[in-house]
């Protein structure tokens, strides 16, 4: 797959914004409780991240909010690591999809798990390429079988001291962004990447026609 820029097709300009969006990490992974205050930021300080002022917690789904389809804290858990949800919501900057946040429960570890969804799969594909080719972690893109045109780039974003893998796949018209943080030099297994990262395909190839049908 040939990841530079300029091999990219014409797409509507809401796809790069939205795909801006999984470049930044979809901002609304900072912890929120449910009136509305920020929680307090997990110990690891490459955790935090900055929640847009509009953003405000919202007590039903609102259209275009797939959060449902989203991994819960209970899937990431396994014999290693006990993870805890520190946040979760639908149509992050009012796009179609939902984000949430994981830590675990040294704060040791996060994980991002950030889904959007496209008008087709094409714009998704599209997005995809816009998102591997402008993304700030380290390391070279590498192909995954995970998802349709699944992408991870192993690596680390220096200006923060610490160890990223990037999972980047398709699932029809949805996009997904699996960021897994931890501590320089205590990297995420590819096992497990790769295991949460096809449990995610299989609740989207579950759940998105239905949600679709529905919203």
């Amino acid at each position: 797959m040939d990841l530079s820029r300029s091999q990219l097709p014409a797409r509507p300009l809401r796809a790069f914004a939205a795909a801006a969006l999984l470049v930044m990490g979809a901002s609304a992974c900072t912890p929120v409780e449910q009136d509305g205050a920020t929680t307090t930021p997990p110990t690891l300080p490459a955790f935090t991240t900055t929640t847009p002022s509009s953003a405000t917690p919202s007590p039903a789904a609102a259209p275009g909010d797939y959060s449902d389809l989203l991994l819960t804290a209970a899937d990431l858990t396994n014999a290693d690591d006990t993870f805890v949800e520190r946040n979760r919501k639908g149509a992050p900057d009012g796009h179609p999809g939902a984000t949430a946040f994981f830590v675990n429960e040294p704060d040791t570890r996060a994980i991002s798990n950030t889904v959007l969804i496209y008008p087709d799969e094409t714009t998704a594909t599209a997005a995809l390429q816009q998102a591997t080719s402008t993304t700030k972690v380290t390391g070279e893109p590498q192909l995954v079988g995970v998802g349709q045109d699944g992408i991870v780039i192993r690596g680390s974003r220096p200006d923060e001291g610490k160890a990223v893998t990037l999972l980047l796949f398709t699932e029809g018209p949805a996009l997904v962004r699996l960021e897994f943080q931890s501590a320089d030099g205590d990297v995420t297994t590819d096992e497990f990447v790769t295991a949460i990262g096809k449990m995610q395909q299989i609740a989207l190839r579950v759940g998105l026609p239905t949600q679709r049908g529905t919203g």
